[in-house]
C-alpha cells in the first residue's frame, strides 16, 4: 500500500527507523517542533499538507498524521477525499512511552510535568518539553489570564492553591523518555547533566516505539488508532481512553 506520513520532527530517527523495514510504501513529511507553540498555526500546517497530499498526483491510501492532540492543534482537521490515521494520543510523551497506559501512570495527575527524548535534544531550542495537556486544563496561564477570565478572586484562588504546586513539581523534574532504537546515542546521560545543572531531579522512563511501528506498518487498532473518513472532521475528548473522535461534517 502506498501512505503519505506527515510527522513531527522529534519522531524522525524512530519513523525512519520503521519506514525502512515497513511492507508498505511510505512517503514522509516532517514538521518542525517549534510548530507545536501556537496550535492554531500547528492546525493550519497539518491541514495545508493534509490537502496538498489528497490533491497530489500520487493517490495514497491513507495519510498517516504522527501527532497527538498537541495543545489542539490535531482538533479540527478534515479529511477530504481519502482516510487520514492519527494515534489516540494526549501529545508526543504518549507516542514516545508507546501507550496511552503509561502516561496515565507517569502523567496522569501531573499532566505538566517537563519530559524530553532524543529528537528534542536534537531539534529546536529547548531540550524538554511541557506536556501540551496542560494548556487545555487551563494550567499555562497568567495571573492576568486568570483574571480576565473568571474575575480577580477566583485568580488569586487558582494561583495560590493550584498553580504553585504544579509549577514547583514541573520546574523540579525532568523525565528522559528513552527508545531501544535511540538509547545508543546517549542522550539520556546527555539530559541528565543538563537537568542537575539546572538543579533538577532527573528520572529515566523506558520508552516504547510501538504505536510508531504500528502506525506504520498499517496495524491501526481502534483502541489505538482513529481513522478519519472522507468528510469527517477531528473532535477532542482529552480522556485517558477514547482522547480523540471524528464526526461528520455537515
Amino acid at each position: 500500500m502506498l501512505f503519505k506520513l506527515t510527522a513531527c520532527e522529534v519522531f524522525t530517527r524512530e519513523i525512519c527507523h520503521y519506514v525502512a523495514k515497513s511492507p508498505h510504501i511510505i512517503d514522509i513529511e516532517f514538521t518542525e517542533k517549534g510548530a507545536h507553540d501556537k496550535s492554531d498555526f500547528l492546525r493550519d500546517l497539518i491541514q495545508l499538507k493534509i490537502d496538498a497530499s489528497q490533491n497530489g498526483i500520487r493517490k495514497y491510501d491513507a495519510i498517516l498524521l504522527c501527532y497527538g492532540l498537541c495543545g489542539n492543534g490535531t482538533v479540527n482537521l478534515l479529511s477530504r477525499n481519502s482516510q487520514l490515521v492519527i494515534p489516540r494520543a494526549h501529545d508526543c510523551c504518549t507516542i514516545f512511552l508507546g501507550s496511552k497506559k503509561k502516561f496515565k501512570k507517569y502523567f496522569g495527575d501531573n499532566p505538566s510535568l517537563s519530559f524530553s527524548s532524543a529528537g528534542y535534544l536534537e531539534r529546536g531550542d529547548s531540550y524538554v518539553h511541557t506536556a501540551s495537556i496542560s494548556k487545555f486544563l487551563g494550567l499555562d496561564k497568567t495571573y492576568e489570564d486568570y483574571v480576565n477570565l473568571y474575575g480577580k478572586e477566583n485568580a488569586e484562588f487558582i494561583i495560590q492553591t493550584l498553580n504553585p504546586a504544579l509549577i514547583k513539581e514541573k520546574d523540579n523534574k525532568v523525565i528522559f523518555i528513552e527508545t531501544r532504537e535511540t538509547r545508543y546515542l546517549g542522550y539520556a546521560e546527555k539530559c541528565k547533566e543538563k537537568a542537575q545543572a539546572e538543579n533538577k531531579e532527573f528520572i529515566l522512563l523506558k520508552g516504547s516505539s510501538k504505536i510508531i511501528k504500528n502506525l506504520i506498518y498499517g496495524n491501526w487498532k481502534s483502541d489505538e488508532f482513529l481513522i478519519i473518513k472522507p468528510n469527517q472532521r477531528t473532535v477532542g475528548i482529552y480522556d485517558h481512553n477514547k482522547i480523540i473522535y471524528a464526526e461528520d461534517v455537515k
